[in-house]
């Protein structure tokens, strides 16, 4: 709980109307769901602006506005006691209002960045964590700007630990986010090709996700993947500024597995060749999430034994090679997201796959791959020809995988490239028809929607 006296404080706002020891329940930017006695923010996007909405957010109870300077759009009635503060950039003030909590509460504060299982990861960390501690989590994949300070102004007395994902598409992003959220740890799950479009090569994306070590505060405690190459040198050369910890599976490090069996959407594993561990999982790859959590959890106190009960019951998020049952044959869905090293992983999963019936995979494009993006997806090609008997496309960029893949040896009458999606679903469900047996991998970049392909 904050009163306006402290969102004046945080944001250096002025006081228009009500009282300064008014109570708010916490912070909002949609009038659509917010609760009584929140204060409402008005945040200025591309496509919509919330000071419009000032009134709504008024009649629902909202205790406190907080409203830009310079928008043209003011409160046309104000009654009761609601307080109105005016700050100059009301996304400036979401910031300062996240950071001015944070600093209430002296809790560690996890913070989980890379260019794969980030999401994954995070949530793993807090559910081993939750055995013991009140857990505090930015929910699903709000990473961002927005997202991080909203789930930070909700901490409150009762949290004993925060873990938190942070996302970043441009440089400067992670520097700004751990600004604002002072992590005390930090994991990098990864370094690959993603976001390129504005992080140029690797090396930016090593450059960019490395800001969160660079930014750590006391104790300053790095967790990172040493199979990583990028990584792998960042640990060999640690300047000693951080107490790093490594995790990996080929390559040497504090946490390492062996012994990995893969049981067809289970995965047993020993850690440090000692501890037995089981993942209800189809991905390989999320042997290394769950290394981090084990690091994680390990400097927290917990017991190999308690961290093994807790990842055995794990869920993991949808759109994460989640297999889906639709009659006598079976979607894989990895419609969360794509980048190169991701659509590898999923490949390895569907050429793995134990099936006697067709291994089919629906791809749409992978985005932010800047002036490289073309060949990524021809490189794409020769993978999806070893993995798949069939192959729909969807975008004009999955098209070129399409074509790298026929020449490779997918025969071309299995092969079928779309513009839309509702193409790539008729072709499904009127040409190909789905058999007994059927394995259908679907994945693709975000903006594709790749998950209608089977929610109607």
């Amino acid at each position: 709980m904050l009163k306006v006296e402290e969102l004046l404080a945080a944001t250096k706002g002025k006081l228009l109307k009500g009282r300064s020891d008014i109570a708010v329940n916490g912070i909002s930017i949609d009038s659509r769901s917010i609760r009584p006695k929140e204060a409402f923010l008005a945040i200025k996007g591309d496509n919509f602006d919330g000071h419009h909405f000032i009134d709504q957010a008024i009649k629902k109870g909202a205790s406190c506005v907080v409203s830009g300077g310079k928008s043209k759009n003011k409160i046309s009635s104000v009654k009761g006691n609601v307080a109105l503060i005016e700050v100059r950039d009301t996304l400036r003030a979401l910031a300062d209002i996240a950071s001015f909590q944070r600093n209430k509460f002296d809790i560690p504060l996890v913070a989980v960045s890379g260019s794969n299982g980030k999401t994954t990861t995070k949530e793993m960390i807090a559910w081993v964590l939750a055995k013991k501690f009140r857990v505090l989590k930015n929910e699903g994949t709000k990473n961002n700007h927005i997202g991080l300070p909203l789930t930070l102004c909700s901490l409150n007395s009762r949290d004993e630990l925060a873990v938190v994902e942070i996302g970043s598409n441009h440089f400067g992003e992670i520097e700004h986010l751990t600004k604002i959220c002072q992590p005390n740890l930090g994991v990098i799950t990864t370094i690959g090709p993603a976001h390129l479009e504005y992080l140029i090569n690797l090396e930016g994306v090593l450059r960019e996700k490395y800001a969160l070590i660079r930014s750590l505060r006391h104790p300053r405690i790095a967790i990172l993947n040493s199979d990583n190459n990028m990584l792998r040198k960042k640990i060999l050369k640690n300047n000693k500024k951080s107490l790093i910890f490594s995790f990996g599976i080929e390559e040497k490090a504090d946490f390492r597995v062996s012994q990995i069996q893969d049981l067809s959407g289970e995965l047993k594993f020993l850690a440090n060749e000692k501890y037995k561990f089981t993942l209800s999982t189809l991905g390989y790859y999320n042997i290394y999430n769950a290394l981090a959590a084990i690091a994680v959890a390990r400097i927290f106190g917990m017991t190999y034994q308690e961290i093994a009960g807790r990842l055995a019951s794990f869920v993991f998020p949808d759109g994460r090679l989640k297999i889906i049952q639709s009659g006598d044959f079976r979607f894989i869905d990895d419609t969360y997201n794509a980048n190169p090293l991701s659509l590898k992983q999923a490949l390895d999963v569907l050429a793995n796959f134990k099936t006697n019936g067709r291994r089919i995979f629906i791809m749409g494009d992978m985005m932010e791959l800047g002036r490289h993006k073309e060949r990524f997806h021809r490189q794409a090609g020769r993978e999806i020809a070893l993995a798949c008997d069939t192959l729909i496309t969807v975008g004009k960029l999955s098209g070129l995988a399409a074509g790298v893949a026929g020449t490779l040896g997918l025969s071309r009458q299995n092969i079928f490239t779309c513009e839309f999606i509702d193409q790539a679903r008729d072709i499904l469900f009127k040409r190909i028809y789905p058999r007994k047996g059927d394995i259908i991998l679907v994945k693709g970049s975000r903006a594709m929607t790749m998950e209608r392909i089977f929610r109607f």
